[in-house]
């Protein structure tokens, strides 16, 4: 299927960035949110980072204008109905995205493809509660979506080889690199990525180091660009959280057990930077160690 329009479920930090790229890509885009605050506050920062990038001459203002004309919004779900490919990018909460997907499909064409971008949930369950499962795959974008090279296309068992090959080529007209993931829980980057930040975390917990030292460490000691407490609050705790229940419950094996200072700081509402408050407090002009 040559795709033209994409749905876009959720104006949240991934839905945004996932609208951003296909309407610069030439998508058309429409966008659905159950808050019309999100989806007034999501064009408003799609606009102000295009015109960063057009600041740093990444893009021309005709590409920005262009690509601003291309998204639109709507409060009604049902509407998506009519594009080709559309991307669920709610929170990620398996009931939450079933409930989606079952109040979607009524309205879809019988060509439109469904696909997840949920970081761990299973695709094949996921598509079981669809009328299309052979049309259903995960479509994983990397957070912040406009920066990052990387789309996981994760097939289910049911996910015919079309399907796979439409979401190839959409992935290749944005300019992005695809790496296919077999349907097991929290995929590849995820699979690797949340056991290293839980361990940190219980680094932290055990008090072999403090925040400072274990984000020093790893940026200086392993050359990443961003230390595993600060990258788990820039993600979001509670998602951290959602993936090593996820990897937990999925594979059985106490290596995937979450920290209990994870839990602790999810149920204090520390959620990280989304709520000024994690390993680091963000409030001020600097953030400061929590812990």
């Amino acid at each position: 299927m040559d795709v033209q329009s994409i749905g876009v479920v959720g104006a949240g930090q991934m839905g945004n960035g996932i609208a951003h790229v296909m309407a610069l890509a030439g998508f058309e885009v429409l966008v659905t949110d159950t808050s019309d605050d999100a989806l007034t506050r999501m064009s408003d920062l799609i606009g102000k980072n295009l015109a960063r990038q057009v600041s740093r001459d990444k893009i021309t203002e005709a590409e920005a204008e262009a690509a601003l004309a291309r998204i639109r919004t709507t409060s009604k779900l049902p509407e998506l109905g009519q594009t080709d490919l559309v991307i669920e990018a709610a929170t990620e909460r398996e009931t939450i995205k079933t409930a989606i997907f079952e109040d979607l499909v009524p309205h879809l064409k019988p060509e439109t493809i469904l696909t997840s971008n949920t970081s761990s949930i299973s695709i094949t369950r996921l598509a079981s509660r669809t009328d299309r499962p052979e049309r259903f795959m995960g479509f994983h974008f990397m957070n912040p979506v406009p920066v990052m090279q990387l789309v996981e296309l994760i097939r289910g068992i049911a996910t015919d080889e079309a399907t796979f090959k439409s979401c190839e080529a959409v992935v290749a007209k944005l300019g992005k690199t695809s790496a296919t993931a077999e349907d097991f829980p929290a995929f590849i980057v995820n699979r690797i990525l949340m056991p290293m930040i839980n361990e940190a975390i219980y680094t932290l917990y055990e008090g072999v180091g403090s925040v400072k030292s274990i984000d020093t460490s790893m940026k200086l000691g392993a050359n990443h660009p961003m230390g595993p407490l600060e990258l788990a609050d820039f993600i979001g705790l509670d998602t951290c959280l959602a993936i090593m229940n996820v990897l937990h419950d999925g594979l059985a094996d106490t290596k995937y057990r979450p920290c209990p200072l994870l839990t602790k700081y999810v149920e204090a509402g520390w959620l990280g930077r989304k709520t000024q408050r994690g390993f680091y407090d963000y409030r001020g002009e600097v953030p400061v160690p929590t812990r």
